[in-house]
């Protein structure tokens, strides 16, 4: 499905700092010029150029363009900002702040990339990502069975 104009020869692009699990392309595409209120969700990739108020929920990735005005509640895997987001923003594993980023909430994440340049208004929280939170939970369950004392009866 997607909202706005085709042909402009960007849908595919995806900013470098996407991860690479992102091989479906976009899903839905709100370009300049449009606008959209509700509740949003998806499994793949979309992205916002235009204006959208609500709430975002994605199993993947989310990218507000230049362009893009987001008032919302955001919950996505990955989110890439370079327009403005007025709302709290939930990126599972990674959230990027291009140089034209706006974003005035609060934030979630396991990954910051902040450029130089970005506009960051809110209060961040930085939790530890799937990978780092095994790894330390494996390293706790080695370091503890290891040094069990015998018990005293």
């Amino acid at each position: 499905m997607a909202f706005g104009r085709r042909g402009r020869g960007d849908e595919g692009s995806v900013p470098a700092a996407a991860p690479a699990g992102n091989a479906g392309g976009l899903t839905a595409f709100i370009d300049q010029g449009s606008e959209f209120e509700g509740k949003l969700s998806f499994k793949d990739t979309v992205r916002i150029d235009g204006h959208f108020r609500g709430e975002i929920a994605s199993e993947n990735t989310l990218i507000v363009g230049e362009a893009g005005e987001v008032d919302a509640s955001i919950r996505s895997r990955t989110v890439v900002v370079s327009g403005t987001v007025n709302g709290p923003i939930d990126a599972a594993s990674q959230l990027v702040l291009h140089k034209s980023a706006v974003v005035n909430g609060d934030v979630q994440t396991s990954d910051l990339v902040v450029e130089s340049g970005a506009t960051l208004n809110g209060s961040v929280t930085m939790r530890a990502g799937e990978a780092k939170a095994k790894a330390s939970l494996k390293a706790a369950e080695s370091d503890d069975s290891g040094s069990k004392e015998p018990s005293q009866s």
